[in-house]
């Protein structure tokens, strides 16, 4: 049975076809068991966009079956590296062949700009994904001398098998790629639960993996609630693998869950409260994009957002004027709009949330220089809020807001500024802005983060390592480190000339 339904674009006149069902063996079904289903919203107008069946856990028990039998058989150690990367680099041209209604879809159900999805978070998907089809064919092991005349030894990197990947909704076409690339690269099977906030894209891409000629079962998508769907795959005895991006509270449970089942692989990308520091030496025009640039982002809804400033008292007054002009510049709108650099935020419990911070901020004594003070009319729509005269001890300053509301602070020496960034539980990003080369490898050394960048922001490429230290998480994305966490090292001792006597 077909489960497809149209979904009107007014903005556009146009409609979209969408398959609603589970993605299962290279079929779109209904749930097993039960009759849930997950209404997708339109953040920009709090209207419903359509309906998605959510899978129970019966249904994922469905699915981790195709792919542990695909892996068994039509992938895994079963298919040549120059295979994978033929299906992935042709996956790939059908997502750019598609970009345009990708990002079209994707900006009704996340919110984001139509241009910002389709240029950014759909060109850097494609860009992954040829990335890791390049790495198919690559992957190897070493020979190691034991005793030349007598042994020897050598490993195989052997893909680790069904991996459960679960991803968020503020990027979910580019987390689906992040995710997916890599796994398969290496001869993994895939059952994908994307957010119950966002899954239109996640079933759309899966259109195209089977298009692709992926064999069944080798990619799977699960639209269902996390407590559901997500919590199953955690616990779920035969996965293998499970890789998260999401919230650390939420990190926690799945990293329980894998250990209490079967000890699977982790892999967990998590929150952030990451500092951005500003010395007086810095190009401040520059270094005021960046910052800009670090909390508007899609609107905020980011896990490296620079969420914390902190300028040399020398320039801080020129540099909050700077900083201040360059965020008001920021056009938060509807994301058909082509004057739109921002969306509103992807839900109401976001929207509250965002909110519930604001006012915190304002309680506690903070100053809001712009923003902090609501729309009028439908849409989960935040104004960029930047914060003054603020504390470490304030809950805007400590917590993860995941909305475009900015802390900025001040300080006097290097040092300070060093205390006041690594004064969090997180530990994914942080930025510099300095014309001191010295002071540049000193501070970016002393920072506690897994990604730090100098004199810019927010930049990511698909061959660099990208993950978290502290309570962000435990391993890498991207790059070749990425391959790691989808593989498994065997060690082949090999004697050829050695013999025993026994007993010993």
């Amino acid at each position: 049975m077909a489960h497809t339904v149209a979904v009107s674009i007014p903005a556009l006149n146009k409609r979209i076809s969408v398959p609603t069902g589970l993605f299962i063996n290279n079929e779109f079904v209904p749930s097993i068991d039960s009759s849930a289903k997950i209404e997708t919203i339109n953040p920009a107008t709090e209207e419903v966009i359509c309906s998605v069946v959510s899978a129970s856990p019966r249904d994922i028990d469905r699915a981790v079956e195709a792919a542990r039998n695909a892996f068994k058989t039509t992938w895994g150690k079963n298919v040549t590296g120059f295979e994978r990367a033929r299906l992935i680099n042709k996956l790939a041209d059908l997502i750019e062949r598609d970009a345009q209604e990708l990002a079209e879809l994707e900006s009704l159900n996340n919110g984001k700009p139509v241009k910002i999805a389709r240029d950014f978070d759909i060109g850097d998907s494609v860009q992954c994904l040829r990335y890791y089809a390049g790495w198919a064919d690559k992957i190897i092991g070493q020979t190691l001398e034991v005793d030349n005349k007598a042994k020897l030894a050598f490993t195989r990197h052997d893909p680790i098998g069904v991996c459960g990947q679960i991803i968020p909704w503020n990027y979910p076409i580019n987390m689906w790629a992040w995710k997916v690339a890599p796994a398969l690269a290496v001869g993994c099977t895939v059952v994908m639960k994307p957010s119950e906030l966002t899954p239109l894209t996640a079933l759309k891409l899966s259109e195209l993996v089977k298009e692709a000629g992926f064999p069944p079962g080798v990619v799977n998508t699960v639209p269902s609630y996390g407590p559901v769907g997500g919590a199953a795959l955690a616990a779920h005895l035969d996965v293998d693998k499970v890789a998260f991006t999401g919230s650390t509270v939420t990190g926690r449970k799945i990293m329980e869950a894998a250990a209490k089942s079967n000890l699977k692989k982790v892999s967990l990308e998590l929150g952030g409260k990451s500092p951005h520091l500003i010395f007086e030496s810095a190009d401040l025009e520059q270094a005021a994009n960046w910052a800009a640039l670090g909390i508007c982002y899609n609107t905020g809804q980011d896990c490296t957002a620079g969420s914390r400033v902190y300028v040399q008292e020398s320039v801080y007054d020129k540099f909050v004027d700077l900083l201040t002009t360059k965020v008001k510049a920021t056009v938060i709108g509807n994301g058909f709009d082509e004057q739109s650099t921002g969306g509103p935020v992807v839900s109401r419990g976001q929207y509250d949330r965002v909110w519930g911070y604001i006012e915190a901020g304002k309680q506690a004594g903070a100053k809001p220089i712009i923003g902090g003070v609501k729309r009028e009319g439908k849409g989960f729509f935040v104004d960029p809020t930047i914060f003054t005269e603020i504390r470490p001890d304030m809950k805007i300053v400590k917590e993860e807001i995941f909305g475009p509301v900015l802390s900025v602070g001040k300080f006097k020496t290097e040092g300070e500024a060093i205390t006041l960034a690594n004064e969090t539980s997180y530990g994914l990003g942080a930025g510099l802005h300095s014309n001191d080369a010295n002071q540049c490898m000193r501070v970016s050394s002393a920072l506690e983060a897994g990604t730090v960048w100098v004199n810019q922001y927010n930049m990511l490429n698909n061959n660099v390592p990208f993950g978290g230290k502290k309570q962000s998480g435990i391993g890498r994305e991207l790059g070749s480190y990425a391959l790691d966490e989808y593989t498994s090292v065997k060690a082949v001792h090999w004697n050829f000339g050695e013999q025993i006597e026994w007993p010993l």
